[in-house]
């Protein structure tokens, strides 16, 4: 199955977190928080988003940084995804 998202929406896919600590303890799921490092996975037209023009900055396959508690989880294929605004990323990293 494929999502398209519309307008100013993006879907990204969060990457992997480190389960150990420098120290080499290991953290059980239940206590890491959310990541917030994504790799996007698909990118709407932008357009014209309450009275403005929005312009996509961002592209398939870029890793990103997004706010914390932004955007709404589902799954798809089996895969964890999450639909965010555009105004959602914070920074795209190289």
């Amino acid at each position: 199955m494929k999502v398209r998202p519309l307008f100013d929406k993006v879907v990204v896919e969060s990457l992997e977190t480190e389960e150990k600590t420098n120290s080499g303890f290991i953290l059980p799921s239940a206590s890491q928080e959310k990541q917030q490092m994504a790799k996007v996975v698909a990118v709407g037209p932008g357009g014209i988003v309450d009275g403005k023009e929005i312009v996509m900055q961002v592209k398939v396959g870029d890793k990103v940084l997004y706010s914390k508690y932004s955007g709404n989880e589902f799954k798809v294929d089996g895969k964890e995804l999450v639909i965010i605004r555009q105004s959602d990323i914070l920074a795209v990293v190289e």
